[in-house]
């Protein structure tokens, strides 16, 4: 029997090597992203990741939008988080806080009455003092605060872009407030970036981009880079194109509410 050509041999064990590497790096592509090029979502971004690994979902409904039904309970379902529903219960970010480590506020522990309503209904709300850590809290406050629809721009055409993005769905992708975070298969960084942070920072330049995104679904500055538009075409969620579907003055808009997230002077507003 004759030998097996040295250089077939090589060949094929190479193209075989090769192909191994390459689903080796395919499997392990979201691992390595995230060391080579590290997720940098929000505080909010990260306290909706957490509240779902809570169960918070599971009482306050989706994203805490729907508070299931709580017999015994004067309000006769758990509180949802938005549309101003959370300042019926807290009145300060410590209250959010104490919310959360320990069930209620400290002022309302102390209360006979409270107390006895609480053993009155069917769902209470859990004390997770010994399960979560400070920063843990901090992200927890942080997408309370996004998602309570209380943190807004005054009057004129940030306002307007606000209610605008509302109308068009823009945080069901962008997340509470923009605070970003939503998964995305497919992109650079696996998730769709926010109106705010680092994630912001590179992907808009200057409002003509942050005008070009909302009009046209994209920049030509990414759109020239190989890399970029590379990722951009294969991820599955996609930036739409408004263009042709909005007036100047309403793109103008939502470039001035983005703007205004932004800047993040929203930080130290009270949920009042």
């Amino acid at each position: 029997m004759s030998n097996p050509n040295p250089r077939t041999w090589n060949a094929t064990t190479l193209v075989l090597t090769a192909a191994l590497m390459v689903a080796v790096a395919w499997i392990a592509y979201p691992h390595i992203r995230a060391i080579v090029i590290p997720p940098e979502i929000t505080a909010a971004a990260r306290g909706r990741a957490l509240a779902a690994e809570l169960g918070c979902f599971t009482c306050h409904g989706e994203l805490g939008r729907n508070g299931v039904t709580n017999p015994g309970s004067r309000y006769k379902t758990v509180p949802p988080f938005h549309e101003g529903t959370i300042m019926m219960f807290a009145k300060s970010d410590q209250e959010l806080r104490e919310y959360i480590l320990d069930g209620a506020p400290a002022a309302k522990l102390a209360n006979d009455a409270y107390r006895k309503e609480m053993r009155e209904q069917a769902l209470r709300m859990p004390a997770y003092r010994d399960f979560v850590d400070e920063r843990d809290v901090d992200d927890l406050v942080a997408f309370l605060r996004a998602s309570s629809e209380l943190l807004y721009p005054p009057d004129g055409p940030a306002a307007d872009g606000e209610e605008l993005a509302h109308e068009l769905g823009c945080f069901t992708c962008h997340g509470a407030m923009g605070s970003g975070g939503v998964a995305n298969p497919g992109s650079l960084k696996g998730y769709i970036p926010g109106f705010y942070g680092p994630d912001y920072a590179e992907l808009v330049r200057g409002d003509e981009e942050l005008r070009s995104w909302i009009y046209n679904g994209g920049i030509k500055r990414l759109a020239d880079d190989p890399l970029a538009s590379y990722f951009l075409e294969r991820q599955r969620v996609q930036m739409p194109a408004y263009g042709g579907f909005l007036s100047d003055r309403q793109i103008g808009d939502l470039v001035a509410y983005v703007k205004w997230v932004s800047i993040e002077s929203w930080r130290e507003m009270p949920l009042q």
